[in-house]
């Protein structure tokens, strides 16, 4: 049995940190999570594989600083944002790899097997 392709939720709400972990998990993978303070957001140690980053945080930590966080501890782990957007914000698009609107769980997972494989 091999080891489950892990995805690091990163948003400000508690409640789409679980909706969005239960999604993770039901697509197969394993979900880790990481709330976004006011101006802060503790990274877990481990290696991640994917980082699914909502791009409309609250406080003082913007998405692209969480980017930036991001890239320095999981340098090879690419970055999927959430946005309720209609397209990739402009500031966000250096740092990531792909774009999923909100509220469509299928293109999410859709999105999440393209950029992991469905190996999980």
């Amino acid at each position: 049995m091999h080891e489950k392709d892990s995805v690091l939720i990163i948003d400000d709400d508690p409640m789409h940190l679980r909706i969005y972990g239960w999604i993770v998990e039901a697509a197969g993978y394993r979900a880790l999570a990481a709330q976004v303070e006011l101006d802060k957001v503790v990274l877990p140690e481990e290696t991640v594989d994917l980082v699914l980053l909502d791009y409309n945080l609250s406080g003082a930590l913007s998405a692209v600083k969480t980017a930036e966080l991001v890239r320095s501890r999981y340098a090879q782990a690419p970055i999927l944002v959430l946005s309720d957007a209609y397209s990739m914000p402009d500031d966000i698009a250096p740092y990531v790899r792909g774009f999923v609107r909100k509220g469509d769980p299928a293109k999410l997972v859709e999105r999440l097997r393209e950029m992991l494989g469905s190996r999980s």
